[in-house]
């Protein structure tokens, strides 16, 4: 008698025998190979049968030829059917919903990034790693007060005085701050009263800290924690980042507000339409300390709008209009009981213009904001393409929202960016350009963390891009403001050679008039200053002249006491001036006081003290 195989047997299954080269191909399905061996498992098994006795017995066809392959089998023509009769053999058919074998299972992934709190924690602990590094990088900066931070501490000093003491306010702050001078500088000054410069440096380096935290953090519940990590890590590389974060102005203050509304925006999102109004006082409260800040306020806008879509569809427009209505209020409010509009106009609305051509301001841009933003822009095309952000297939939230949703998201938020160059494009100036970039910066760095991520590729599959593309930051971020806190003197000799020629009722000229009065603010005051940006000179007869006539009538008349010029804020008036005052015969000079700029320029301050 012969034996034979009853059905086939097939080889354990390998699930890497058809692998393409990925751990998971983009659309979820089975290779070929496992769905050609799942259609075959599911046949139902077929034999060849021969009919004797009215019993069905398992015989092979007599008219097939032997199968070689089967070392068992007869070589013969036919077998010795007699031996087969001997007993009844019953065959037992395998179910077709049972399969014959199984496939071992294999994992889809080698890790999972559902929520859990490992993660939870591992990325808290990455956070805490940049928010160190972001620190290390704006304390290494050194250098004395700025022009614009003397001005707001010696403003806060000269407000505290008047509320404290009664003592007279020196101008109309009002009228030129680009922020209210009663939030800003008199909070950096109570912390300049007790720390000095530094502390009130340390004030804008914990709002620096602040915004970068709250960034990861809406961008974490926007899209997931790399691309919040990336996102954090990349805005706080950046030179605006790190300048802002060792100087004393408003500009750190409003990035947090902003920061801590977008906040508010994102986390809200599930909550009754109302709850977007707890932003409303925020928004407001960031306009107040820049006026600027305003600028960004539609994109806070339609984010209320965007974020809510998911969980309240069209309703989400409630969100958006509460927001917008709940601002305009407090805004209104704002303006009938202060007197801020006319620094509002002054500063911002209707800002002076300036020489500096389009093509500069957009190559500034670049240079300073530029590698962030293009990484903006490709993270929100290849979102606008592919919804999903889940880098495992065990992933929840496959599906993802519309691709429409995804471009209008990634519009709003990397177009953010745009918006301070293209305000200082149409006002023809570069001043201010580097701050006012972060503010833009803030809001699409969650898109350039999902322009890394999809660089990067899903289980890490090539690494050494985000990493090139992070150093690449870094170091540009590190030589741009090691290059940006050097390009004022050192002003501390200059302090001590004038402070012997501080009297009460003198009158002086100086480019930079607001460093002596911040570091000498018991012995001189901004009434007895003159800038070199502007000057409204009084003759004899009453008539105010202005520009360098108005500098050469001045001069001529021995108006000022003492003249300080430096070459650096105003260097071709300065020109312009010492040829004046050495025509004028009423000067002698003093002395010149060499310095260096630690950005590579050289100089000196120049002292004319009057004779007669």
């Amino acid at each position: 008698m012969t034996s034979r195989h009853d059905h086939y047997t097939p080889q354990p299954y390998d699930p890497y025998a058809d692998d393409d080269g990925s751990w998971f191909n983009s659309d979820g399905r089975a290779s070929q190979q496992q769905y050609q061996q799942q259609q075959y498992q599911q046949q139902p098994y077929q034999q060849q049968t021969y009919s004797y006795d009215n019993t069905q017995y398992p015989y092979q066809d007599p008219q097939q030829p032997h199968q070689a392959a089967v070392p068992e089998q007869s070589q013969r023509g036919y077998d010795d059917q007699p031996t087969y009769a001997l007993r009844t053999v019953e065959y037992q058919q395998v179910p077709d919903d049972e399969p014959g074998y199984h496939i071992p299972e294999t994992p889809d992934a080698g890790w999972d990034d559902t929520p859990s709190k490992r993660r939870a924690w591992v990325s808290r602990g990455v956070l805490l790693v940049i928010l160190l590094i972001q620190t290390v990088l704006s304390l290494r900066l050194s250098n004395t007060a700025f022009q614009d931070e003397a001005l707001y501490l010696a403003a806060g000093h000269n407000i505290i005085d008047h509320w404290m003491n009664g003592t007279p306010l020196h101008s109309g702050y009002e009228s030129y701050f680009s922020g209210s001078p009663v939030l800003y500088p008199v909070a950096a000054a109570v912390v300049d009263g007790w720390f000095g410069l530094s502390g009130a440096r340390a004030l804008s380096l914990l709002c620096m800290l602040g915004a970068t935290a709250l960034l990861y953090s809406f961008s974490r519940r926007m899209f997931n924690e790399r691309v919040a990590l990336v996102a954090a890590a990349l805005f706080a590389v950046t030179q605006p980042s790190i300048v802002l974060g060792w100087f004393a102005t408003y500009d750190a203050p409003a990035i947090f507000l902003l920061a801590l509304a977008a906040w508010i925006v994102v986390r809200t999102n599930r909550a009754p339409a109302a709850a977007v109004l707890l932003a409303a006082p925020v928004i407001v409260l960031a306009v107040a300390v820049k006026y600027a800040s305003a600028l960004y306020l539609p994109t806070l806008v339609v984010l209320a709008a965007l974020t809510a879509w998911h969980h309240k569809g069209w309703r989400c427009l409630l969100r958006a209009f509460l927001l917008g209505l709940g601002t305009a209020a407090l805004v209104g409010v704002g303006l009938v009981y202060t007197d801020v509009l006319a620094g509002v106009k002054a500063t911002t609305t209707n800002r002076a213009h300036g020489t500096d051509t389009a093509m500069s301001l957009v190559e500034k841009s670049v240079e300073w904001g530029g590698l962030m933003f293009a990484a903006a822009v490709a993270g929100t095309v290849a979102y606008a393409l592919r919804g999903r952000m889940n880098e495992s297939p065990r992933s929840h939230g496959l599906g993802g929202p519309g691709w429409r949703w995804r471009a209008l998201l990634g519009l709003v938020l990397a177009g953010t960016a745009l918006l301070a160059p293209a305000y200082q494009i149409h006002l023809s100036t570069s001043v201010s350009l580097y701050k006012h970039l972060d503010f833009g910066l803030l809001f699409a760095a969650p898109m350039a963390g999902v322009g890394v991520i999809r660089l990067v590729g899903k289980h890490f599959r090539y690494p050494q891009l985000g990493i090139l593309i992070w150093v690449t930051a870094l170091c540009l971020g590190v030589s741009q403001s090691e290059w940006r806190f050097g390009l004022w003197p050192d002003s501390t000799p200059l302090v001590k050679a004038i402070e012997p020629y501080m009297k009460p009722k003198a009158k002086y000229l100086g480019a930079t008039y607001e460093v002596p009065v911040y570091y000498l603010q018991d012995k001189t005051n901004h009434d007895q200053w003159t800038s070199t940006y502007g000057i409204g000179y009084s003759d004899k007869k009453g008539r105010i002249h202005h520009g360098r006539e108005g500098y050469r009538l001045a001069i001529e008349a021995g108006y000022f006491d003492l003249i300080v010029l430096d070459g650096v804020a105003t260097p071709d008036l300065d020109k312009y001036l010492e040829q004046q005052v050495t025509k004028s015969g009423h000067y002698r000079l003093v002395g010149k006081i060499p310095f260096k700029l630690s950005s590579g320029g050289t100089g000196w301050y120049q002292v004319w003290t009057k004779t007669s």
